[in-house]
């Protein structure tokens, strides 16, 4: 709360000045009357008259301090912060070939991890539009730039290894997500490209095709799923999928080639909670940017005070009119 013209309060000091000068102009003396004999009088009692003459003094001297008060104007400040922010469009490049199944990285296997991770990513997003692509040896998009984040997270869900034809085709998911992001004015562009293999496509090459990325302003961050050494893993033979124990092989230095190209960084997660973390830094590194202002806004608080006064005005007129008359006059 505040006062809008503080200065008028100081009118207040006019209150007690008209009290007092009402109490000793009161206790003036009046005129005498004259009676042949003052014994008549001794039974009479103070009538309540004697006090009902000040009420409309009283309710005057109240109306002049409400109004004084009101002249005052007191307000209340209203803050409100008012957000606005610059997205980011980000495309998640997922890897859904066969080896993702391996069951090197918790709750079950490394798609089911990187879902996992990839869903509280999406989460922690507020203003940012985020699409998703599946590769393996093709390449599709599964959800174009949305800011639906729920829908995205249930997409994200469905994502099921060995829909497409077996096979890691990186130039191929750069290729898809850049062409998601091309058309994007965001100020800032971002692709997540997530494998856990060695690119066997020969077309696009992936370094050609991150090259065309990054002249158009995209930046990738690439990551390496997968445990060091040997993993539990899918593979196909004569009698079909069996599961054997078979060395993990990451093209690290071409991830890293891809990343350093367009700005971005490459990162290997041997974990989950790596891979939490990778995002977690990701989410750092490409934060929107949000400006706050802050604007005060004022309501008005003199109403109340000015109409009491207009009311009590009216009720001291009334009284003074009617059943104060005679007490008055």
């Amino acid at each position: 709360m505040q006062w809008h013209n503080p200065l008028f309060l100081i009118a207040l000091v006019i209150l007690p000045v008209l009290a007092i000068a009402y109490i000793l102009q009161s206790r003036r003396p009046g005129p005498t009357i004259h009676f042949p004999s003052a014994a008549r009088l001794k039974g009479l009692t103070p009538s309540s008259s004697r006090w009902l003459r000040h009420t409309p003094v009283v309710l005057r001297l109240a109306a002049i301090g409400l109004l004084i008060v009101a002249l005052a104007r007191p307000q209340q400040a209203l803050d409100e912060q008012k957000v606005t922010s610059e997205g980011i469009d980000i495309v998640i490049a997922l890897d859904i070939s066969t080896s993702m199944l391996a069951e090197d990285l918790k709750p079950k296997n490394r798609l089911e991890a990187a879902k996992q991770v990839a869903r509280e990513f999406i989460e922690e997003r507020t203003s940012d539009r985020i699409g998703l692509v599946m590769f393996a040896g093709e390449s599709y998009t599964w959800c174009p730039l949305t800011l639906d984040y729920h829908v995205l997270s249930q997409l994200m869900d469905e994502v099921e290894a060995g829909t497409v034809t077996d096979g890691t085709g990186i130039g191929k998911a750069i290729a898809t997500g850049a062409n998601r992001l091309r058309s994007s004015d965001a100020k800032s562009k971002v692709l997540i490209l997530l494998t856990d293999g060695v690119n066997n496509v020969d077309q696009p090459d992936p370094l050609t095709a991150a090259g065309a990325a990054g002249e158009l302003g995209i930046k990738i961050y690439t990551i390496g799923i997968g445990t060091r050494g040997m993993a539990r893993a899918p593979v196909q033979t004569a009698g079909g999928i069996v599961y054997q124990t078979v060395q993990v092989e990451i093209d690290e230095e071409l991830l890293r080639q891809i990343a350093q190209m367009t700005g971005g960084q490459y990162f290997r997660a041997t974990t989950t909670e790596g891979l939490r973390d990778i995002y977690a830094r990701i989410d750092r590194l490409e934060r929107s940017e949000v400006d706050v202002e802050h604007i005060r806004h004022y309501r008005e608080r003199f109403y109340p005070f000015a109409a009491f006064a207009l009311l009590l005005l009216l009720v001291e007129r009334l009284l003074v009119l009617t059943r104060l008359r005679n007490v008055a006059e």
